[in-house]
């Protein structure tokens, strides 16, 4: 385990210090002044006690004073200039690895996301990032300042009497093993909490982001009862960690006591007896007092390093983790001249399930609209995520324009698509900030034109601010279909020639619908369009149906066509689902579920 914690701090160190090792000198320095005048204010009083209340040297005073408050100012310059600098470096370090985590969030795939809960992961990352400064910014105190000044304090107890030295230095030995102890028991109760912690967090924050359905549904108390028996276990794991982190401190106490009595003993003995000036005495038990704090942090540098090692590793798996999903090598840009779309023979399965997709084959012609409808589970929306390498396909090969989308950048790929999904997902930020995020260089212009498109300018222009009105998490503000609407506006923004819309007006009113549906007929036009629905009369005027049965196409044609097959699949939903039930085809199975939440 120690050559686990040595080859951390070396990569840590390796990571971050040569960007810092400037400041990292500056505040060893600042440091090292710290260790020296703490030395010296022990040293000097063996004369405070013998030149001038001993021997009354009246002319000392003065020097000797002068020497205390320069000592003092010094220190407390230091003092201050060191933390400063630990502080800055620490928020630099800090910002830095969230930059890291960050852009390595950005860079796994989608199933990655599926297997976590948002809440929890941001919880933990927050608490582990800052283990990477603890573990530098312990290593520099503890160096710099800690052992130098317990060196320099040492010194000062050998030189005043060598003697006591060795004695208090008997010390050393139990306090070596019960910090040894304390840290094979730490490390578990360490881990555990942190994911504790991170628990109790994502679940509050998974409670304020549905707050309309716990209280629609009445489920404060269940709830509360839920989230308290969490926080509960987060507390006996916490008191645990405190237990155990705490036992060297009455342990270093208590032998510090032994050896400070036995101290002042037998000097009060010399004194009395010998009659020896008591200075050297006195400056012995000043150095061993002021030796103690330091020697007590470095006795409980193993426990705090390996507090902060756990979350440093913890961090670092993350950053190590392998993205399963990139860009294979000489991954070429996708050339999208048509649109025209090709699976052929694909299948899939997701990672925690059975197979989805079953030799699917279809093709989506370039500039037509093209309806996939089917059954609960019969993998429409699978057929969304893997057209954009949400995920990739265990068999077969989809393409466009004769490009295998596997041998493609995924940047080009997902470049030249416009997604619009059943649950449009608004972004910290103004509704013209949501709309540019179609296409990061979009002028003002063309936003106002893709809001006017998607039918929405005229619900944002009634808005305090018009285009630069927060939107609130997650467009709280907003109703679905303006929400919607704006998704719309973002896909117009990104002038994309492949459209894709997984389900997009199911949730909404027969008004929002008429507005909504209105404005993707726009979209569509000219656009290769594959569109998922579960009301038909959605479709009806698609260029090609393709129906779908348990991962498999079973008919292709166009409304009139299938419906003409009064024993067909297509027809049947028709005849089932009428315009009195328009939900009949959607009971979605786990796979459909984590393909939806994932797009």
């Amino acid at each position: 385990m120690a050559g686990n914690v040595f080859s951390l701090l070396r990569r840590v160190v390796a990571e971050n210090g040569r960007d810092y090792v400037g400041a990292y000198a500056v505040a060893a320095g600042c440091l090292v002044l710290v260790a020296i005048t703490t030395a010296f204010s022990a040293w000097i009083l063996r004369d405070v006690i013998n030149e001038i209340f001993y021997n009354r040297r009246e002319d000392l005073i003065v020097w000797i004073c002068a020497a205390v408050l320069v000592a003092f100012l010094v220190r407390g310059l230091a003092t201050y200039g060191q933390a400063v600098i630990l502080a800055r470096v620490g928020n630099d370090i800090v910002a830095r690895y969230q930059k890291r985590v960050f852009a390595k969030l950005m860079a796994l795939g989608v199933d990655f996301f599926a297997d976590s809960r948002s809440g929890e992961l941001a919880a933990r990352i927050n608490q582990n990032i800052t283990a990477i400064r603890d573990v530098l910014n312990l290593t520099v105190t503890s160096l710099a300042r800690d052992l130098l000044s317990l060196v320099g304090l040492v010194g000062v107890m050998v030189t005043q009497d060598w003697v006591l030295s060795l004695a208090s230095l008997l010390i050393g030995p139990p306090m070596v093993l019960a910090v040894a102890y304390v840290s094979r028991r730490i490390r578990g109760v360490v881990r555990d909490t942190v994911l504790l912690n991170a628990h109790v967090i994502g679940s509050m924050q998974e409670v304020a982001q549905g707050i309309t359905v716990v209280k629609a549904f009445t489920m404060e108390e269940q709830l509360t009862a839920r989230v308290g028996r969490l926080i509960e276990q987060a507390r006996e794991r916490a008191d645990r960690l405190a237990g155990i982190s705490e036992r060297v401190t009455p342990m270093s106490d208590i032998l510090a006591g032994i050896v400070i009595a036995g101290v002042i003993a037998y000097g009060g003995y010399r004194a009395i007896v010998v009659d020896e000036p008591p200075g050297s005495t006195l400056a012995f038990i000043a150095a061993l007092m002021l030796a103690y704090e330091p020697a007590k942090r470095l006795a409980r540098l193993q426990v705090n390093m390996e507090r902060a090692m756990v979350n440093a590793r913890m961090i670092y798996e993350l950053i190590d983790m392998e993205v399963r999903q990139e860009d294979v090598a000489g991954a070429a840009s996708l050339a999208v001249s048509d649109g025209r779309i090709v699976f052929d023979r694909v299948g899939f399965a997701y990672p925690a399930g059975g197979p989805v997709l079953h030799d699917l084959s279809f093709v989506a012609e370039a500039g037509k609209t093209t309806a996939i409808v089917g059954a609960s589970g019969a993998g429409k929306s699978t057929v969304i995520a893997l057209l954009q390498r949400f995920y990739d396909p265990q068999s077969g090969t989809i393409s466009i324009d004769g490009q295998d989308i596997g041998s493609v950048t995924m940047a080009s790929l997902r470049g030249a698509i416009a997604y619009v999904s059943q649950q449009p997902y608004l972004f910290e930020g103004t509704i013209r900030d949501n709309i540019r995020y179609g296409r990061e260089d979009a002028t003002d212009a063309e936003i106002e034109e893709a809001a006017r498109l998607a039918n929405a300018e005229e619900f944002i222009l009634s808005q305090p601010q018009g285009y630069d009105t927060p939107v609130g998490e997650n467009g709280v503000t907003l109703s679905g279909g303006q929400r919607q609407r704006l998704s719309i506006a973002r896909a117009f923004v990104r002038n994309a020639p492949i459209l894709l819309l997984d389900e997009a007006t199911s949730a909404l009113d027969n008004e929002s619908e008429k507005l909504v549906q209105d404005a993707l007929d726009k979209a569509m036009r000219g656009r290769t369009t594959i569109v998922i629905a579960h009301r038909l009369s959605t479709v009806v005027g698609a260029d090609k149906i393709v129906v779908m049965e348990a991962g498999r196409v079973v008919e292709e044609g166009n409304h009139a066509s299938l419906i003409g097959k009064p024993d067909g699949v297509y027809a049947r939903f028709y005849r089932l689902q009428g315009e009195s039930a328009p939900n009949l085809l959607e009971a979605p199975r786990p796979g459909e579920t984590q393909a939806k939440q994932t797009g």
